[in-house]
């Protein structure tokens, strides 16, 4: 009876030990934004060990594209299954991953030019602060990285190239980059915004929201303040866009990994390339 007794303890606690040390997903938590007026969802990846641990977590704030919402990484892209593989292999740190709605109201991750809709100003002054304390996450630059695809893609390079003293690394993969020029620029505004005329503020709006731009204008000191990791298919039609970035980078002396792997722009593509994103912001969040 006693080796009963000890045998279904041991039973017991192997598999309370091993449900602690698996993943755990959700896909509907909210925040509360005074912002936007509204509650933001937002889905979430916790490591495994995270619920037994007492340790703090480097974080990946990961934006899906348009057309989605914070389940596209989960549903489409098996961001579980593929960073508790990443993870168990070696080849990814344990991190805690972020994935905000950006569809809910409006789509996009910027402030609009009408200024009444300001993502943007929501993401940094609310919902990363929110996020940080609400869970164990090392809220330093260094173990902070953001990376998405197409529209979070271009939502990537914007947060990093605002922010770079945010982030360590950032990882567009298939990113919308904005307008290619300015002409573009005013049709699309025009097209949005039909009451914004003013082409001084058009103009602003595009210089402050034009990857291509923002790259041309670097300041020196800024060249390293950020690892790149930029990938698009070449089949993919933002192909063009992100080519332009990797030239603009390589004229500017600006270090970035750029990749071309055979394919579209699709989930295919991008669930191919999100190892590769795991295991890159772990460089950075590793010691030397």
């Amino acid at each position: 009876m006693k080796r009963v007794f000890c045998f279904m303890s041991l039973l017991i606690f192997l598999v309370s030990f091993g449900w602690a040390q698996t993943s755990r997903v959700f896909d509907n938590l909210s925040v509360t934004s005074k912002i936007l007026k509204s509650e933001r969802k937002y889905a979430l990846y916790l490591p495994p060990g995270y619920e037994t641990s007492q340790r703090s977590y480097p974080v990946l704030y990961l934006l899906h594209g348009a057309g989605d919402d914070q389940t596209g990484w989960v549903q489409f892209g098996e961001v579980q299954r593929i960073a508790d593989k990443a993870i168990e292999e070696g080849t990814a740190t344990a991190m805690i991953i972020v994935m905000p709605d950006a569809k809910t109201g409006q789509m996009g991750y910027f402030n609009n030019i009408d200024g009444k809709w300001n993502y943007e100003d929501f993401f940094f002054q609310e919902f990363l602060p929110t996020i940080e304390k609400t869970y164990r996450i090392k809220a330093e630059k260094r173990y902070r990285a953001v990376a998405g695809l197409s529209m979070g893609g271009g939502g990537s390079f914007m947060y990093a190239l605002h922010h770079p003293e945010l982030f360590s690394s950032a990882c567009p993969l298939s990113a919308y980059i904005g307008p290619l020029n300015m002409e573009e620029a005013k049709t699309r505004i025009k097209k949005s915004n039909p009451e914004i005329t003013d082409e001084t503020k058009i103009k602003a709006y595009y210089d402050k929201h034009n990857a291509l731009e923002l790259v041309n204008t670097m300041a020196d000191d800024q060249k390293k303040a950020v690892r790149w990791y930029i990938d698009c298919g070449d089949d993919d039609f933002l192909y063009e866009g992100n080519s332009l970035i990797h030239i603009a980078m390589r004229k500017k002396d600006i270090l970035h990994e750029f990749r071309t792997r055979d394919g579209g722009h699709s989930w295919t593509y991008w669930r191919d390339a999100l190892p590769t994103v795991l295991g890159f912001v772990s460089e950075t969040f590793h010691q030397k």
